[in-house]
């Protein structure tokens, strides 16, 4: 244990000195909603529109957000303005670097389940004993911790994904240890968190249904459904139900799920629709098709009409995702005689990264449906 404590210290000192790096548009977006949150009712969280980096993540984000605005004023109050004009300062930029260094316990919290899921494992214990630093233990830490990715993304860049990976970890981890009302609970609350998680929900209500609501013989186990229903509908009552209180659900929608950023968002992702976009912008070249002045390449935010080859709409996009993870689960076979080895769970959470996938090659908009800036 000592080992593993080591390596959060050290890649917690590597984050400190991160701190003065590049920064993206997305800390003040961050800061924006900081301040959104801090100043105004909720009733005006989903509706505020001064600055361009509206709050367009789910409830229990901008929830966090408030908790981090409480603090804000110990470092610099001029961070919770609320303005069109971009702030930052040396004592906005500690702070805010600081709630995603801390946000991060969650992601550790989540790989040391990890780890001690693997510590439980006899036949590692024995083949690694007196080699600690080369035990899988040891190894999966330093790759979760150590990710570079998420360290350029998260503490250069500046974005909170340890921390929604922490609670992804955490809801697997539960799953592999037969806790399944844990495991849809942290589920549920990721979704709250951040909808993007949207993709990995079929796999989770197959996996869920399969093996906690129906027995050996496929008796289906009422008390086991209603009990899981019970879990995953209070997390979004608690999230959800203030804003249908105050009348914004629909506005709250409408900033989830942003169709008017076009297909491909300004910036294409590497997805189908690129590739058909490319198509249709070629043909509209060779054919000499009149159109707006490089509407789907001018790197802006907005709707935009093909020149050639039919408009794609949302509900379309919807049709394809779904066909296409029907595809992937329809490899899911029952899982219940397969939890006995830990290798095979694994192959359990490659096949919900079948759905990400799923999504990113043929859903609307950008793979990540967070702030425009990403």
């Amino acid at each position: 244990m000592h080992r593993l404590l080591l390596v959060v210290v050290l890649v917690t000192c590597v984050k400190l000195l991160l701190i003065p790096s590049y920064r993206s548009t997305d800390f003040e977006v961050h800061r924006n909603w900081l301040s959104i949150t801090f100043n105004l009712p909720i009733s005006k969280w989903y509706t505020e529109a001064t600055s361009e980096w509206t709050l367009d993540y789910p409830p229990l984000f901008a929830w966090l957000e408030y908790a981090y605005s409480q603090f804000a004023p110990i470092f610099d109050s001029e961070m919770l303005n609320i303005s069109s004009v971009p702030y930052e300062s040396p004592l906005t930029i500690l702070f805010q670097r600081l709630t995603v260094i801390f946000s991060d316990i969650f992601y550790i919290y989540g790989v040391m389940q990890w780890c001690k899921i693997l510590s439980e494992n006899r036949k590692l214990k024995t083949t690694f004993e007196g080699d600690e630093w080369f035990h899988p233990q040891l190894i999966i830490s330093m790759l979760f911790l150590w990710n570079p990715g998420l360290l350029l993304v998260d503490h250069i860049h500046f974005q909170y994904n340890g921390f929604l990976n922490g609670i992804f970890l955490l809801s697997l981890a539960k799953m592999v240890q037969k806790s399944e009302l844990w495991s849809a609970f942290w589920f549920a609350v990721l979704l709250n968190f951040k909808h993007i998680y949207l993709y990995v929900a079929p796999a989770y209500f197959v996996y869920l249904l399969k093996n906690y609501c129906f027995d050996d013989n496929l008796k289906f186990k009422l008390r086991n459904f209603l009990q899981l229903s019970a879990v995953v509908g209070s997390v979004f009552v608690y999230s959800l139900g203030p804003f249908i209180l105050v009348g914004k659900f629909v506005e709250l929608i409408q900033r989830l799920f942003p169709f008017k950023r076009g297909l491909t968002h300004a910036y294409w992702a590497p997805n189908f629709w690129a590739i058909y976009n490319t198509v249709d912008k070629s043909l509209g070249t060779v054919l000499s098709k009149n159109s707006e002045t490089a509407a789907m390449t001018g790197g802006l935010v907005k709707e935009f009409k093909h020149q050639v080859l039919p408009n794609v709409t949302p509900t379309a996009t919807m049709i394809l995702v779904v066909v296409s993870m029907l595809a992937a689960q329809s490899k899911s076979k029952d899982e219940k005689k397969k939890q006995k080895e830990l290798k095979k769970k694994c192959r359990k959470a490659s096949k919900k990264s079948d759905h990400k996938e799923c999504k990113g090659i043929h859903g609307w908009g950008k793979p990540d449906s967070g702030s425009d800036s990403d």
